[in-house]
């Protein structure tokens, strides 16, 4: 649990009492590759915080085809959170691309201890802020004006996620086909 205190703690301290609390309603969970951790469709109960392994976040599109949106490396936290604040059924899967560690804990369990906990709230509204405003508006703006070519570039910037990617994911990523994907890939020669 301590990577997981130390990520937190980089958003906002959490005091030894809060940590307490949170830890209480935490469990270590294993899935194997390819298990789907939440279906689309479901109601999202959980939270999960990636120790170990890759987990990705998809849907699919009205042709049968999967569309990814995000990957989850090392020390991530990952949900539909969406789907958890407006109480609906998740839009998205899920899914371990790799065996993977997690940190579970209940959505609803950790809600309420957002209203008891005042520096676990700041955490929660410093990581939100960072992840679903800092990070995912340039995403956003990148997938309406950057063209696969370009976004592929940036993909391959990032080596660590990128070796850990099958072509089709990275395919699905860029919203290409992989005959397109091949085609970028032999102009770029990298």
């Amino acid at each position: 649990m301590d990577d997981f205190l130390k990520q937190i703690n980089a958003y906002y301290s959490l005091s030894a009492e809060t940590a307490d609390a949170l830890k209480a309603i935490c469990k270590i969970h294993s899935f194997k590759k390819n298990d789907l951790i939440l279906r689309a469709g479901d109601m999202a109960r959980y939270y999960y915080y990636v120790r170990k392994g890759l987990l990705g976040y998809y849907t699919i599109n009205e042709s049968g085809n999967t569309i990814f949106k995000l990957f989850f490396e090392e020390n991530s936290f990952v949900a539909s959170t969406a789907a958890i604040i407006e109480h609906k059924p998740s839009l998205f899967h899920i899914i371990a691309l790799e065996d993977c560690e997690v940190i579970m804990y209940p959505a609803q369990v950790f809600r309420e201890l957002l209203i008891k906990y005042h520096d676990l709230a700041l955490f929660h509204i410093h990581y939100l802020e960072k992840n679903w405003v800092v990070k995912k508006e340039p995403l956003e703006i990148d997938l309406k004006w950057d063209t696969a070519k370009i976004r592929y570039i940036k993909l391959y910037e990032n080596q660590k996620l990128f070796k850990r990617l099958k072509q089709h994911h990275i395919a699905s990523y860029l919203g290409i086909t992989p005959t397109q994907l091949s085609r970028i890939r032999k102009e770029l020669n990298f």
